[in-house]
């Protein structure tokens, strides 16, 4: 074989083993490209896996706090029962002591409700009391004094609002229906007053206000958690 000849057969295999090293190296790219994405993805899972055992362990946790608030709630509950107080203020002997506090506080602004309770429990409950006018609104009232603000920012209290007009010939008779706003089971917080005199009979303008709780609601909620 002449020098040229092995020369032409040197480079040539010079030339395959460069081809074989760059399919060596191509196949080894790829091999590593693709357990790097696998590896990525693995590592998105468990990170995926982590966050959704963590919201179950959040709501394992509120509720079990929740159950423990209920026992805890049933517990004061049955202490209120036997209150002396609310017991006394019962409006008949048949009625559980918690319904005071219902009527003290209802949860809605039931206008019929606080109307008939006006009408039958305070102002007919006094000796010579007429009853001239009662008007109830639902909508707040921007001139209502600073506690009823302060009220109803704590707590979530609402307030409707009612105008009265009440007429007795007997000065006392008016001051009885105050005081009887005084004793009165549900909270109710005269804004204004007026009275006037005449030769018959004295009336009495009254705006007021009374305070209602809106019912809470509990609900389950759904969260979706992408990965």
């Amino acid at each position: 074989m002449s020098k040229k000849d092995a020369a032409i057969h040197k480079r040539q295999q010079i030339e395959q083993s460069s081809r074989v090293m760059f399919l060596w190296v191509a196949g080894a790219s790829v091999i590593v490209g693709f357990a790097l994405v696998i590896s990525w993805f693995l590592v998105q899972q468990i990170i995926f896996k982590e966050r959704v055992l963590g919201e179950k362990n959040n709501t394992a946790a509120v509720l079990k706090n929740n159950n423990d608030a209920v026992e805890k709630l049933r517990g004061e509950l049955k202490v209120l029962e036997t209150n002396s107080h609310l017991n006394a203020s019962r409006i008949n002997n048949d009625e559980k002591a918690l319904q005071v506090v219902l009527d003290a506080l209802p949860a809605e602004d039931n206008a019929l409700a606080l109307g008939a309770s006006l009408q039958s429990k305070l102002v007919n409950g006094v000796a010579g009391v007429s009853l001239d006018s009662l008007n109830i609104d639902q909508t707040d009232d921007s001139e209502s004094s600073g506690s009823t603000g302060a009220a109803a920012s704590n707590g979530n209290l609402q307030s409707i609002h009612f105008t009265m007009e009440v007429s007795a010939s007997n000065p006392n008779a008016l001051r009885e229906l105050l005081q009887r706003f005084e004793r009165s089971i549900r909270v109710i917080e005269i804004d204004r007053m007026t009275i006037e005199r005449t030769d018959s009979k004295v009336a009495m303008k009254i705006s007021a206000h009374a305070y209602y709780s809106p019912a809470k609601t509990i609900e389950l909620k759904k969260k979706d958690i992408k990965p």
